[in-house]
């Protein structure tokens, strides 16, 4: 009877349309003529109807947490209400609102505040309540990254990493911007929102999942660039603990949060600009503004404003700077993938190229512009003091030169190549300092991406040459990844799709047992100080080199010198 019941619900659910979203966002429309078959599934908070879908059922747009709206913005995540009848899952949700792009990245421009939905891709279950498989499968919540400032979980497909990896795959969406991240007193609680939404997220997968097929006991976290940092703050905060068995830092992971007086300082600076610093209820004025004016406050679509400030060190969410926990052990201990790309800088010059009128080329003026701008003011994260040493730049030249050889090696053909090496050489070192300490206390495997030939999103620009670069790797993972709505489609080579399947494997791999071999240190070695350390990922998918030589070729003994970490 209880069968036959919440069939009838199904059929009532399926018979209904979806509301439309609000202005100001979009979704993508579930169209291939194979998802036809709605799945039913049961949550803490109701039923659901997901889609089946080449081998996969997908659960799109889960409400997470109560929409952080009104009285509820600027607070933790609260509980979702809970709901009658079936709730159809075919469609993801909102996007959260965002204005900087980053190029072809992300976007579009929105102020939807109502955004707190996760998918759940996993291998086909039975069309009942219950999970057809018997061995439950490794879990991966994906975050997405974009600089804290912007991006949506609706960019990553899933469906090929969940089949081909026999996983269970969750994206999520999250608070972003000034809504996610905001140090003001008068608002009460961390100020780290975002981050407050990922563990509400993980608390939904750790008393939902094995719904799904799905094991609980065995979470991976994993992010790319900012959802490195997002996962790298999810080991370092007391708030995961038991939530997470893995974690996966994919360009990112290595960078310093900002301090908690310099956040501050930033969060004063707004509430003035918001006009709410004279207001006899602080907290109130602020949860009165308008969402647009806030969005307006974030920034514009080619930079952010003075006021944005991303996660930082509020003693709760995140007590201690990343390596400081690594250092005295407190941070929770799991395995951890850790790498970059090898042309890193290309996607942060293309965004610069983007933006400027005809795509004019990256030129040495810019170039000396970055320089100046990073490597010119402090150094500190989030950029306080300490300053940089004098001589600085003109360290970075000297290795890096365009038009003129230096004595040391030959001379960088243009401003974009050089660049390219300066910033990617540098985060390279970053993460071969970070996977020395992790090392000491659990096991770490450590990667560069190689593919040159990766597709890029980016239009055709003149001069432009993306490389294997800052996020070229996640189309290798998610099937079709390409940005955002602006960024142009991309399509695998039969080759890369082999280099793809590599990946796909490894990350498998990982999530099922902390390694990306399965078992063995072959052919990716753990990172160790002497002998083979670094996994070199390229279509050889044989390519390995220690330390020593990572450290010569990325001119590690330059940035060591210059880099801190807290």
């Amino acid at each position: 009877m209880r069968k036959m019941a919440l069939a009838l619900l199904l059929v009532s659910a399926l018979a209904t349309t979806a509301a439309p979203l609000p202005d100001g966002t979009y979704t993508y429309v579930i169209t291939r003529p194979d998802r036809t078959t709605p799945i039913p599934a049961s949550t803490k908070d109701g039923l659901i109807a997901g889609i089946r879908n080449s081998g996969v059922t997908e659960f799109l747009g889960i409400p997470y947490a109560a929409p952080p709206v009104g009285k509820l913005r600027w607070m933790p995540p609260q509980p979702v209400a809970l709901w009658t009848g079936f709730k159809n899952t075919y469609h993801f949700g909102p996007t959260c609102a965002q204005i900087t792009t980053l190029g072809p990245f992300a976007g579009p421009a929105n102020s939807n505040e109502d955004c707190l939905y996760l998918n759940v891709f996993a291998p086909n279950v039975k069309a009942n309540f219950i999970p057809s498989l018997k061995t439950k499968l490794p879990v991966l919540v994906w975050i997405h990254g974009g600089g804290y400032v912007d991006g949506e979980s609706n960019d990553y497909d899933a469906s090929k990493l969940a089949r081909q990896g026999k996983m269970v795959v969750v994206t999520i969406n999250y608070r972003l911007n000034l809504f996610g991240f905001l140090a003001v007193p008068a608002l009460g609680g961390s100020g780290n929102y975002g981050l407050q939404d990922m563990q509400a997220a993980l608390h939904w997968v750790h008393a939902n999942i094995a719904g799904f097929g799905g094991d609980a006991g065995n979470v991976t976290v994993g992010g790319q660039s900012a959802g490195a940092g997002a996962a790298a703050a999810m080991v370092v905060s007391p708030g995961a603990k038991g939530l997470i068995h893995r974690a996966i830092f994919q360009s990112g992971g290595y960078t310093p949060f900002a301090k908690k007086e310099i956040a501050l300082e930033r969060g004063r600076k707004f509430t003035a600009a918001a006009g709410c610093d004279k207001a006899k209820d602080v907290a109130a004025c602020l949860r009165a503004l308008p969402a647009s004016k806030i969005v307006a406050l974030a920034g514009t679509a080619s930079a952010n404003g003075p006021f944005i400030n991303g996660p930082y060190v509020d003693g709760v969410v995140i007590p201690q700077q990343t390596i400081d926990a690594i250092t005295y052990g407190a941070f929770n201990k799991v395995p951890i993938m850790i790498g970059t790309t090898h042309d890193e800088s290309n996607f942060f010059n293309g965004i610069i190229q983007y933006f400027k009128p005809d795509h004019a080329p990256i030129n040495e003026a810019d170039y000396r512009t970055y320089l100046k701008t990073t490597y010119g003011g402090n150094a500190g994260p989030g950029g306080g003091p300490p300053a940089y040493a004098a001589g600085t730049i003109d360290a970075i030249l000297k290795h890096y030169p365009v038009g003129k050889p230096d004595g040391m090696k030959p001379a960088f053909a243009n401003a974009q190549d050089a660049w390219d090496m300066a910033h990617a050489d540098m985060l390279a070192c970053r993460n071969q300092y970070i996977s020395g300490a992790l090392s000491k206390l659990v096991p770490v495997y450590s990667y560069q991406f190689d593919d040159e030939t990766a597709p890029t999103y980016f239009p055709k620009m003149p001069g432009y040459r993306s490389l294997a670069y800052h996020t070229s790797d996640i189309q290798y993972v998610f099937t079709g990844y390409h940005g955002g709505p602006n960024g142009l489609p991309t399509h695998l080579t039969p080759k890369q799709e082999r280099l793809s399947n590599h990946l796909i494997a490894a990350w498998a791999n990982f999530a099922r047992t902390g390694n990306p071999n399965g078992t063995g240190d072959a052919p990716w070695p753990r990172w160790k100080y002497d002998g083979p350390a670094m996994f070199i990922q390229d279509d050889s998918w044989n390519h390995v080199q220690t330390n020593s030589e990572f450290a010569t070729q990325h001119v590690c003994g330059l940035w060591q010198s210059i880099l801190l970490y807290r």
